[in-house]
């Protein structure tokens, strides 16, 4: 859990290795950002866990490099996650013309102290789908409630929200890692070539 909050060795070598991996992936800048692209979009979709899922599957679609929409998918991370909520959240409940829940952060002050924020509705889910799996097994009766409030105040308007910011966000990483990597694998060619005939000499 602790190296999933911060990787060994910092989050500045875990970047370090990413960016060191798609520098080296066999493939045209544009497929390599195209898959760059759906990793960065899957990483604003509400389905955490299955953002490699995501990725692979769109990555197909658009016939991105499917290494380097897995590596996108990072764009996604505990340092991330919250503005990347905030931002889907909030898009979400402008486009349903809901008004911004601000008390579902932790942002009014003037919510009462049994309110369900959003760490609360990420727990009451996840109770009621841990519950509700031993139900099948056991005489106890499933609960929905939890599940309910969280499709309603959380998944729905996340995942309607997560559209936009993903689509500018992963349209922006197309362009930006386009002329990046064409001008890595261009220098790296050059110095292989340099390499091949030092060593023909």
């Amino acid at each position: 859990m602790l190296d999933f909050v911060y990787p060994r060795g910092g989050w500045a070598r875990a970047f370090g290795y990413v960016k060191h991996r798609l520098r080296r992936l066999p493939d045209t800048p544009e497929k390599i950002s195209r898959g760059i692209a759906v990793g960065v979009f899957a990483a604003f979709t509400p389905f955490y866990g299955l953002h490699f899922v995501i990725a692979i599957l769109l990555a197909r679609v658009a016939r991105g490099n499917i290494l380097a929409a897995l590596l996108g998918t990072f764009a996604g991370n505990p340092l991330t996650y919250i503005p990347i909520g905030i931002a889907s959240l909030g898009t979400g409940y402008w486009l349903l013309g809901r008004p911004f829940n601000a008390t579902l952060f932790g942002l009014d002050g003037s919510a009462s102290a049994d309110y369900c924020t959003l760490g609360c509705q990420f727990s009451n889910a996840f109770s009621d789908i841990i519950h509700n799996f031993a139900a099948m097994f056991t005489v106890a009766t499933a609960h929905w409630t939890g599940l309910i409030a969280f499709y309603h105040e959380v998944f729905v308007p996340y995942l309607i929200g997560g559209i936009a910011p993903g689509l500018f966000f992963g349209w922006l990483s197309y362009y930006l890692f386009v002329p990046i990597i064409a001008a890595y694998q261009k220098r790296r060619r050059k110095v292989l070539q340099a390499k091949l005939e030092q060593l023909k000499k």
